[in-house]
């Protein structure tokens, strides 16, 4: 399998690579930390994360820029850099938000120039290969992995994600309650938006190759009851997923 990166020690798994902490700015203002994934569509390559991470009019959650933390020395990962990202060219937003018919989406798309990337930059990215083709492929119930970083928590020294268990806990691909998403059980926090929902593949060509994950969706936030009781009932512990596949329509 070549699912790890080795050069000396230690060993590093594929898909913490593929994960990647952001931190919004309102020019040099620090407004929150988030979660996001690398795609890539043939040469050309994405930053995918929550729309309410680059915009949320509720929360009045305005940035013009997002900074990514990205390893720039494969064999000293402790060696990083924060590479900064503009949100807007010319007044207008760059990066991509999708929308369908009960309204828009949360997950949002921006195209990195990998000409401004650092040449010794170390990530790595899912593919349109580690979508699911046949939505009957994955059975409630089913043990998943979200890779992120909740409450801005990961390993400092490192610059490394961390993973919270989870399972599937909706009928995958029927849209819950209508919307483009399906639901988690996991325990999450805020800072974990737009981190990849993945579920590990044990057969086929995928198996043995650098990014062995199913990529199901993009986690977006804690699901809640208006009726619940804040003193008797504790939090149901479900979670939105929205469905991965609009990276297809999102990156086209």
């Amino acid at each position: 399998m070549t699912n790890t990166i080795n050069h000396g020690i230690p060993i590093i798994e594929s898909l913490l690579l593929g994960a990647a902490r952001v931190c919004t700015f309102e020019q040099t203002r620090l407004l929150t930390n988030a979660s996001a994934f690398f795609f890539q569509r043939d040469e050309r390559l994405f930053l995918v994360t929550s729309r309410h991470v680059m915009f949320d009019k509720p929360s009045k959650h305005f940035p013009d820029r997002i900074e990514v933390e990205l390893h720039t020395d494969p064999k000293l990962m402790a060696n990083s850099t924060g590479f900064s990202i503009p949100l807007y060219r010319n007044g207008k937003s760059i990066w991509r938000v999708g929308s369908d018919t009960a309204g828009e989406i949360d997950v949002a798309v921006i195209e990195i120039e990998r000409s401004a990337l650092p040449k010794t930059a170390v990530y790595r990215a899912f593919t349109p290969k580690n979508l699911i083709g046949k939505f009957d492929q994955v059975e409630i119930g089913s043990s998943l992995l979200i890779v992120g970083f909740p409450l801005g928590f990961h390993d400092t020294l490192h610059h490394m994600p961390v993973v919270r268990q989870a399972v599937i806990a909706s009928s995958f691909g029927m849209r819950f309650q209508g919307q483009g998403y399906f639901l988690t059980d996991a325990r999450t926090h805020r800072g974990i938006s737009g981190a990849p929902v993945v579920m590990r593949v044990t057969k086929g060509e995928m198996a043995d190759s650098e990014m062995p994950w199913m990529l199901l969706g993009v986690h977006s936030s804690r699901l809640d009851v208006g009726s619940r009781d804040l003193k008797l009932d504790e939090a149901l512990g479900l979670n939105c997923a929205w469905y991965a596949d609009i990276l297809l329509t999102l990156t086209e």
